[in-house]
């Protein structure tokens, strides 16, 4: 079979005017990145947002294992495939951050026919809006750096400066750096660090800000740095603010792209799901809304993580609602959380596959929990028994759930239309949205309930640091934000070696940190990394351009 690349290279792609009148959007809408990419002006939102909202769908997965899930792929071919049925479709998704691309999970554009494109594009540089983040992140980290140099007005703390630098590559090098080394005109000498640029507060500004005004309030808001005294130093503080919005100018307008059967896309923002919020930009999602019936829409890795984050932070600022949830599954995933080995995945075994439902049982109570009607998605394989298959189904029917089996990767769109005519039927039953936790909880209630409902775990142990931090927070009046766990994305627990449905365990909690900007409080918990690494062999070496610009080796 060909590679996800060349089967994008492969298709007969229509101009992006094409896609977008599917939308009702015209060429003055658009702000074009060459033949097949665009972003939307916003003086479309003046003439669209009075419309009423499409139907909304949240695609998840059960706990990822390196077997694959394909939840983005099933994300494009659910599209695709209410696309074939006639209905006014768009999906919306996370743009792809270039330190996976090169590393070891890969990019984020779907696989197999379910695709969007230019892959190529959309799985690098795309619009530059990660560039954006990347520059502006560290604009106001070289301002603070030289305020310390150019007499400390502000009376910072040098041991207390939480902003550090963030790059768009996983480079576990500088996960701990000195700055201002090299003698007095070079800096003040302190400890600092990287992290990913998908963890940068700034993009979880980008994604969850209602328009450009409130984006701009937002970047004031970030917190650099606390002062001898202990109050907190913000980007406003500063008095940097307006550059760093000015570095949004672009970045803040939604990206639109299409599938390989020509479906509007629209990909914008991409933080993670195990160390940020994991959802794409509330904007991309409210122009999908107002310009299509039916949005199809993607959080990150399982629904202990994109799927809580996206219910109880982007749907808690926006006022979004989903009218479905698919959680798509596959049965080699089913039975790694079994127990089997990954080199025998290919081989029956059923047995396996009901140990590893309790898996998927736990993500389906969790999406029951917050009163949305589930769809379980059967990602195909062709190592699938019909044993193997029909033991799913069963659990789904005892869980009340429905169930389709999705052959969107061999077959694109065509192979959704099981799975679409599920979601469809599902508009209309029960819901009774809630979230985890209320807003006047305290930030420890906060996480206990989100580890105990979603995650299953007993209860919460916080560090020493961790206890000081929470108190503080409190203390500058923090305590009513929602709450950002990075975890492990392998585990329903914080401990990325217990597969299935792990019972008997604590969450860590080892520090907190303000991202009062976002508008949350991020909760690290386990040996979470901001900042990743590159395996052993990563995918950049295996990937090549010919000199007439052919890529491989790409996925």
């Amino acid at each position: 079979m060909l590679t996800d690349v060349e089967i994008a290279q492969s298709a007969k792609v229509e101009k992006i005017t094409a896609a977008a009148a599917k939308l009702g959007l015209t060429e003055d809408d658009l702000e074009f990145y060459g033949k097949y990419k665009a972003k939307i002006s916003p003086d479309v939102w003046k003439r669209v947002e009075k419309n009423p909202d499409g139907k909304l769908i949240l695609v998840t997965a059960i706990t990822p294992t390196p077997a694959g899930e394909g939840k983005t792929t099933t994300s494009i071919g659910l599209a695709d495939a209410f696309a074939k049925m006639g209905r006014k479709i768009c999906v919306a998704l996370r743009e792809p951050s270039l330190g996976p691309c090169f590393g070891i999970k890969g990019g984020a554009a779907g696989g197999g026919y379910a695709q969007v494109v230019p892959m190529e594009d959309i799985n690098l540089h795309f619009t530059g809006d990660f560039h954006a983040i990347t520059t502006a992140h560290n604009l106001l980290a070289a301002v603070l750096d030289n305020h310390l140099q150019q007499g400390n007005e502000l009376r910072i703390d040098v041991r207390r400066v939480v902003w550090k630098r963030v790059l768009d590559l996983n480079d576990r090098a500088l996960r701990n750096v000195i700055v201002g080394l090299g003698g007095k005109i070079n800096g003040v000498p302190r400890e600092t660090g990287f992290d990913i640029t998908v963890a940068s507060e700034m993009m979880a500004i980008l994604c969850l800000a209602k328009d450009f005004a409130d984006l701009k309030e937002r970047l004031g808001k970030i917190i650099v740095a606390y002062t001898v005294d202990g109050k907190a130093v913000t980007a406003n503080d500063l008095k940097v603010t307006g550059s760093l919005a000015l570095l949004f100018k672009d970045a803040i307008k939604p990206n639109l792209v299409q599938t390989l059967e020509g479906t509007p896309a629209l990909i914008h923002g991409g933080p993670f799901a195990n160390i940020a919020h994991g959802c794409n930009s509330v904007n991309a999602t409210k122009y999908a809304l107002k310009l299509a019936d039916i949005v199809v829409t993607e959080a990150g890795f399982g629904a202990d993580l994109g799927a809580e984050k996206f219910l109880d932070i982007k749907c808690r600022m926006s006022g979004l609602r989903p009218d479905a949830v698919v959680i798509v599954a596959t049965i080699r995933a089913l039975k790694m959380h079994g127990g089997v080995d990954k080199k025998n995945l290919s081989e029956p075994n059923v047995e396996a596959v009901e140990r590893g439902l309790e898996n998927l049982e736990k993500h389906i109570e969790n999406i029951q929990c917050f009163g949305l009607p589930a769809i379980v998605a059967l990602n195909d394989f062709p190592t699938d028994t019909d044993e193997e298959i029909s033991s799913v189904e069963k659990i789904c029917a005892a869980k009340n759930v429905r169930f389709a089996r999705s052959k969107v990767f061999a077959e694109g769109g065509a192979g959704g239309i099981e799975l679409a005519k599920a979601v469809e039927e599902s508009f209309d039953d029960a819901k009774n949205f809630k979230f985890t936790y209320a807003d006047n909880e305290s930030i420890a209630e906060k996480i206990s309930a989100v580890a105990k409902k979603i995650y299953g775990a007993d209860g919460v142990t916080f560090a020493p640091a961790a206890k000081k931090q929470l108190a503080e927070i409190e203390k500058l009046g923090f305590g009513n934000l929602p709450i950002c766990i990075a975890k492990t994305q392998y585990s329903l627990s914080d401990d990325a070696t217990k597969l299935g449905r792990p019972k008997n365990f604590n969450v860590t909690v080892r520090e907190l940190k303000i991202s009062a900007g976002a508008g949350f409080v991020v909760v690290l918990s386990g040996n979470i990394m901001t900042m990743p690494g590159l395996p052993k062999r990563p995918a950049a070496e295996k990937i090549d351009i010919t000199p007439d610009g052919v890529i491989s080796g790409l996925f």
